[in-house]
């Protein structure tokens, strides 16, 4: 036994060369051609070459038993025949055979014809799976079985019987573990680029995908950006600004400022729930509607219930938006609004330094079939301030989770109450950066400002 287990470590110390050398090889843009079944006649050569200097290492890293020499030589046409196909597998072995054939010896004629068989048989374990990859459990099944074979034949073929079975019995069980352990090895070798290959493939395809919904993304964010104003159009005696950030590429956020007859300014400032582009498309059909809507009605009440009947037969999805609308009348400096359970605006007359808070007069728009809404009337002349806003506003978050507030909005107003509509959006977006620090922007930003002037 001990004299066995020593063969086995001799035969292992050459599996384990054999085996460094394959994972060179199976790294190389050679092996791949092999996964991918395509070899050419060039690659078949080339693999041929390798595995059948491989099974000449083999051999000539062997040891000798009673007069015959024992080895894995077989193990390179074997891996070849049944990862790269009976014809690297044949002429690995034919290779490998040629040089046993010429070292003569007790067992040279079954060991010659093994070591063919391990190509041609390996080949055709090869061809049975028919392009699925050959299981682990099944190549090693197949090199134990080999050897078994290699031992069958030695046998069979040899005499004296006596000294045939000397042999089998001293080296039977060594080549066979040793082979099949190889095998084993080299399996898992082409097991683990198989999946590294698989989980490549996966990778990149994820990559691709991701940078086609990227590309879409911008495309979807190009074409909200056309949703909103342009410009905003020149107001007699008022000084109007806004803007819009979407914390992703596309947002439910919305501002609109809509010419209407005899010297009137419709001012829009919505919030659509949800985020990214189901809340972009329902913006979308809200903006659209409540355009037509105050287009068609003189009265905001009147627009704005029946937008709400409009975006609740279209919102199959349970989503809403809240929306101020209101009409500015530059002549006689009032402006009429109904909000639909948007935050209140915050209105600074020139005067004091106390805010009135522009209530909602009805629910969301979407929430509820027929409803109802109140307007009401607020004077804005020289000097006052109206700010509306979305809840990114007063909701943005610091590290420590603290909201940004209504009432740093209103300090904010309040510190730069002289300055233009344009910069006081400018000193309001800094402040809530300030406060933001580090803590990504997670819900959409719109601010509007309107200054009598």
């Amino acid at each position: 036994m001990n004299a066995e287990i020593g063969d086995f470590l001799v035969l292992f110390e050459m599996i384990c060369v054999i085996v460094v050398a394959a994972y060179f090889i199976t790294r190389t843009t050679l092996f791949a051609a092999v996964l991918d079944r395509r070899l050419t006649i060039r690659h078949q050569a080339m693999l041929i070459l390798f595995f059948g200097v491989l099974s000449i290492y083999g051999t000539l890293s062997g040891i000798e038993v009673l007069g015959a020499p024992i080895n894995v030589r077989d193990l390179g046409p074997m891996v070849a025949g049944v990862f790269c196909g009976p014809v690297v597998g044949i002429g690995a072995g034919l290779i490998g055979a040629a040089f046993r054939f010429g070292m003569g010896g007790f067992t040279v004629l079954p060991c010659t014809i093994a070591t063919v068989l391990a190509g041609a048989l390996g080949g055709a374990v090869y061809l049975l799976h028919r392009g699925r990859p050959v299981q682990v459990r099944t190549a090693v099944g197949f090199a134990a079985g080999m050897e078994g074979l290699h031992m069958i034949l030695v046998l069979l073929i040899c005499s004296p019987f006596e000294q045939a079975w000397d042999v089998v019995s001293q080296v039977a069980l060594p080549m066979i573990l040793a082979n099949a352990i190889g095998m084993y090895i080299f399996a898992q070798i082409i097991v683990n680029l198989r999946e590294e290959r698989r989980t490549k493939t996966e990778r990149d395809a994820y990559h691709d995908e991701l940078q086609r919904k990227k590309a879409e993304l911008q495309i979807a964010a190009d074409i909200q950006q056309t949703f909103l104003p342009r410009s905003i159009p020149p107001l007699r005696g008022y000084d109007l600004s806004a803007v819009s950030c979407p914390a992703r590429e596309v947002g439910g956020d919305f501002y609109d400022a809509i010419r209407l007859r005899s010297g009137r300014t419709g001012l829009v400032i919505a919030d659509v729930s949800g985020k990214s582009v189901p809340a972009a498309l329902f913006m979308a059909l809200s903006r659209t509607i409540i355009r037509a809507m105050a287009t068609w009605h003189d009265d905001v009440a009147v627009a704005l219930a029946d937008a709400n009947t409009m975006i609740a037969e279209q919102s199959d999805s349970g989503m809403f938006v809240t929306l101020l609308y209101g009409v500015l009348d530059e002549e006689g400096q009032r402006f009429t609004y109904a909000s639909a359970g948007h935050n209140p605006p915050l209105l600074l007359k020139a005067d004091t330094d106390e805010f009135i808070r522009l209530m909602p007069t009805g629910v969301a728009l979407g929430a509820m079939e027929e409803m109802e809404y109140g307007e009401e009337t607020v004077m804005i002349t020289q000097g006052d301030l109206l700010v509306f806003y979305t809840d990114g506003v007063t909701e943005a978050i610091d590290p420590a989770g603290e909201e940004f507030g209504e009432e740093r909005l209103k300090r904010t107003v309040l510190s730069h109450r002289t300055e233009s509509s344009r910069d006081l959006i400018r000193q309001i977006r800094s402040a809530i950066n300030d406060h933001a620090g580090s803590e990504p922007q997670f819900d959409d930003i719109t601010l509007m400002v309107l200054r009598g002037l």
